[in-house]
């Protein structure tokens, strides 16, 4: 397993509102950074994912500040550990990363930076839901893994330059990013890692993701910074 990159960045424990709840979360926020990056995890996991915490410390590196956070509170992380009832609820999740959204602009410190999504598994069809419902505050999504079609009728929503990520070896994720890929419609691109399988565990594969969502959030996170509206409900 990947060891999470060490950098000079502190890393701040914090506590966000999504709606009614309060979720945990560990935000990083490089000297300067334009950009801002929230994690939307896959089923089952949480803010330390180890292969999520890799990605960012490598986001940290090329100067993209990092929110990791988790998308269930503490009890229904545990019912979901018992019945699976929310990890594939993916309405619920997007709620949860809107949510964070409307935190991260309400904070004196993040108000102004562009916003990116990047999601996992069942974490990237939230991450382009809440993208189709709040178009004007995210800026670029990079999908790992991901199962964008679960997004549904939202995926023609997206405006936000959208890279989509798959394991060459994950074959019927990828028939199902292909078929997604083809209803977005905004800047896209779809790449395949060479030898990959789901969660990126070979050799080289992980690297190469990484690598991959630093140039594409590089290329659309780092513009002159821009006020988001806050969204009504």
């Amino acid at each position: 397993m990947h060891e999470v990159i060490r950098y000079s960045h502190r890393e701040h424990p914090v506590q966000l509102t999504a709606g009614f709840q309060t979720l945990s979360g560990n935000l990083t926020l490089p000297e300067s950074a334009r950009g801002l990056v929230l994690f939307a995890h896959g089923s089952g996991s949480s803010r330390f994912s180890p292969r999520n915490r890799y990605v960012a410390g490598v986001l940290n590196q090329a100067g993209l500040g990092t929110l990791l956070f988790d998308l269930l509170t503490e009890p229904e992380e545990a019912e979901d550990s018992l019945s699976q009832e929310h990890r594939f609820n993916i309405g619920l999740l997007a709620d949860r990363l809107a949510g964070a959204t409307d935190w991260v602009i309400a904070q004196p410190e993040t108000k102004d930076l562009n916003i990116g999504y990047f999601g996992a598994s069942t974490g990237a069809a939230a991450a382009l839901m809440a993208a189709g419902q709040r178009r004007a505050q995210v800026d670029a999504i990079v999908s790992r893994g991901g199962r964008p079609d679960l997004a549904g009728p939202f995926l023609k929503n997206v405006t936000a330059p959208t890279l989509l990520i798959v394991g060459s070896e994950d074959h019927e994720v990828i028939q199902l990013n292909r078929h997604a890929f083809q209803q977005l419609q905004c800047e896209k691109e779809m790449l395949l890692v060479s030898g990959a399988t789901h969660l990126f565990e070979e050799p080289g594969t992980l690297e190469s993701v990484a690598e991959a969502a630093s140039q594409w959030f590089t290329k659309h996170l780092n513009k002159p910074r821009h006020v988001h509206p806050v969204a009504t409900r």
